[in-house]
């Protein structure tokens, strides 16, 4: 496995607050007070969550999560992460909330479109080709999200601007508003 070199203080300080504070203390699951009530999209329940608290958890969850292999299929970090079973572990872990399973699902249910000007951190951001979403991730902030790219890699960061992300995105969903 190749080191992962952090240059940005912000995702420096996530880091370390992930590797030193307990989650528990974060967001217990199951006490979102501020969470509106489930509603249904595409047979899937779905709720917005709200609170930068909310946000960060899933941040700091997902950070933590960086170097854990990629696996086709894989939930959980004792077996891997393919793309939308890191977003889904992460979102169920820190906020106690079920999101549809794969990335296509994910992109036709959870929460309202969001333009690529206007990403905030938590937003799930979407790529594909030919209008078929294939690939998400976590959007981090300052043009950075986390993801669990193909077989062979682990969980990391990437550049959301490199050409190669912005030719196959097709856009993001807020699951938590601020």
């Amino acid at each position: 496995m190749k080191p992962v070199h952090i240059r940005n203080s912000c995702v420096k300080t996530l880091i370390f607050l992930a590797l030193c504070t307990p989650l528990t203390v974060l967001a217990a699951p199951g006490e979102d007070n501020n969470a509106e009530p489930p509603s249904t999209a595409q047979g899937w329940n779905v709720r917005m969550i709200h609170g930068q608290d909310a946000v960060n958890a899933v941040l700091i969850r997902a950070i933590s999560l960086v170097g854990t292999p990629y696996q086709w299929g894989g939930a959980t970090p004792g077996s891997g992460f393919d793309c939308s079973g890191l977003v889904n572990f992460v979102f169920k872990d820190m906020l106690n909330v079920q999101l549809p399973r794969t990335s296509r699902e994910l992109a036709e249910a959870q929460g309202p479109r969001i333009d690529f000007d206007d990403l905030k951190p938590g937003d799930l951001v979407f790529f594909g080709a030919n209008g078929v979403v294939s690939h998400v991730g976590i959007y981090i902030g300052e043009r950075r999200f986390i993801h669990a790219p193909r077989t062979g890699t682990v969980v990391r960061l990437e550049q959301i601007d490199k050409s190669y992300w912005t030719g196959r995105y097709t856009g993001a969903r807020r699951v938590i508003e601020t």
